[in-house]
């Protein structure tokens, strides 16, 4: 008899919503000319690969629902 391990408590992790500065701006959760500035100041989560910005949108939601307990947005 194979055994099937539970998987029921398993905490799983699903990968972020990754989103260009534009499509970020077309959820219209911010324009794109403040997403750009926040950018640049460095209080957007996300990352840079090769020359463009990947917003992490779910962190982003996050970051704007409770500015108060975040301290730093990259990451």
């Amino acid at each position: 008899m194979e055994h099937i391990p539970n998987t029921e408590h398993v905490s799983v992790n699903p990968r972020p919503q990754m989103l260009t500065i534009r499509e970020t701006a077309r959820t219209g959760i911010l324009p794109e000319a403040a997403l750009r500035t926040l950018v640049k100041q460095n209080k957007i989560p996300g990352v840079y690969v090769g020359c463009k910005f990947l917003v992490n949108y779910d962190r982003l939601c996050d970051w704007l629902n409770n500015p108060e307990n975040h301290t730093t947005a990259r990451g």
